[in-house]
Order: structure tokens, then C-alpha cells, then sequence
């Protein structure tokens, strides 16, 4: 494994709840335009968007950013920068960061943390953050996490886990929707076929445990980042982001 590590973000047109939202405008710039930014200002050695959209790329590289165009076939963003990764002949042990093209606010902490704890024994690794009273941790939208003393994931879920007899929101890990492996375990995850629990949970990193791979949950001390899905998420993102443009 090189230290090197590289970005591929995978940005679509066709997200039925929020139409195009990489080009959607948090406080007068898009959302695509500060994950760029975001990207850009990380240790990463290089930066790509990959996308299937035509109005996206072309707003992409007017902002200077490496595109790479994919398949609209392609039913997760994972499946994406596997292509990607294959169109740049990237190396097999070069490390990918796969940042969201939903994420304009993940912190920069994590991004350049994550691709240093993978290794041979642990494929993959993706970051929890504890939830806080403020947070609404039995929203089916908020992804929990349960891992082992050795902080390797036991299972995600959009339900409460574990289950608590005494709740207490300090008791529940969120996590966070990104992920470092290298490209040889990427191309390999890519390979496989949806999963019974993948399918139910609507989760597709359990289609990598349940094909025993390792996934390493490293916690971080931060605020939620607000990803964009929804319209609401979108007003949210902005009232967030005027706190610090």
C-alpha cells in the first residue's frame, strides 16, 4: 500500500429526491463546487469527479477539476469510481477515498485520516461519530453503526442498534458515508452481487460484510455534516454554510 491516496467523487443527475443536486446552489455556489474545494484543499495526490452527466462535467472542468465520464448505468456511487478507477488505470494499491458527491462539508480531518488505516488485515475503512441529544438517532434516514472492541463494523442498520433498555443517544455510533480502500479491494467489492441485507437495509456496505470483508469504523470528534438529499437537507446546508462563507 502507497501513502499516496487519491478522491474520486461520484456525482449523478438522477436522484429522484433531489433532481441534480450536484449543481444545486448552497449560499450562491453549487454543491459540487465546494466538494471540489473540499477535495482540493485535502493531502490527496490527485482529485476526479466522475459523473454521467454532461452539464455536470462540463461545470466540473470549468472549475478546473478532472473529469471522468461513467456509465448512467450504475446503481451506486462505489460501482462509479470502480470505472473511474479502471478509465485511469489507476495501480492496484493506490489508495481511493470515495467522497460523496452529497458530502460539500465532510470535515477535512477525516478524508485525509481514512486512507492511513487501511491495511491487509482491514480492507476498508469509514468513519461514526457519537450521537448527540440534538441528533435524531431513531430516523430511519441516520445510518447507525455497531462495532467491535477492535473497531471493526458488526453491522449497520437504519434502525436502532444496539438495542438499549435504558436510551440514551450517547449510546448510538452515526456513520458517516464515505470510505477509503484501495483500488484492488474497490475493483473486488464492485465484483460482487447485492445481498439479502444490503437489499433490506438499502445499505450497500453490508454487501461488503456479508462477503467477509473487514471494514474498520474510526470515530471522530466533530459536528454532523450535513449531506444533501432532500430539498430540506438543501435548506438546512444553507443556513449551515452562512455561518462560514
Amino acid at each position: 500500500m502507497t501513502d499516496s491516496f487519491v478522491i474520486i467523487v461520484p456525482a449523478r443527475a438522477g436522484s429522484s429526491r433531489l433532481p441534480n443536486k450536484p449543481l444545486a446552489i448552497i449560499n450562491e455556489r453549487t454543491v459540487i463546487s465546494r466538494i471540489i474545494d473540499l477535495a482540493n484543499s485535502s493531502a490527496a495526490a490527485s482529485v476526479y469527479i466522475a459523473t454521467d452527466s454532461n452539464d455536470i462535467a462540463d461545470h466540473c472542468r470549468s472549475l478546473g477539476a478532472n473529469v471522468v465520464m461513467t456509465s448512467s448505468d450504475h446503481v451506486s456511487g462505489m460501482d462509479r469510481i470502480a470505472e473511474a478507477a479502471k478509465k485511469l488505470n489507476l495501480p492496484d494499491d493506490i489508495s481511493i477515498v470515495n467522497l460523496q458527491g452529497d458530502e460539500p462539508f465532510m470535515p477535512l480531518e477525516i478524508i485525509n485520516q481514512l486512507p492511513k488505516l487501511i491495511n491487509n488485515d482491514v480492507p476498508i475503512s469509514t468513519a461514526c461519530i457519537q450521537f448527540t441529544d440534538n441528533m435524531d438517532f431513531n430516523s430511519p434516514h441516520e445510518v447507525k453503526v455497531v462495532r467491535s472492541i477492535s473497531k471493526k463494523a458488526m453491522y449497520f442498520s437504519r434502525s436502532v442498534i444496539p438495542h438499549s433498555f435504558n436510551s440514551d443517544s450517547q449510546n448510538y455510533l452515526k456513520h458517516l458515508g464515505i470510505y477509503a480502500y484501495s483500488n484492488k479491494t474497490l475493483q473486488a467489492l464492485s465484483a460482487l452481487k447485492p445481498t439479502t441485507n444490503e437489499e433490506s437495509e438499502k445499505l450497500e456496505q453490508l454487501r461488503f460484510l456479508d462477503n467477509g470483508f473487514d471494514i474498520f469504523v474510526q470515530d471522530f470528534e466533530c459536528e454532523a455534516p450535513i449531506g444533501i438529499d432532500t430539498p430540506e437537507d438543501l435548506e438546512a446546508a444553507n443556513t449551515f454554510a452562512k455561518k462560514f462563507d
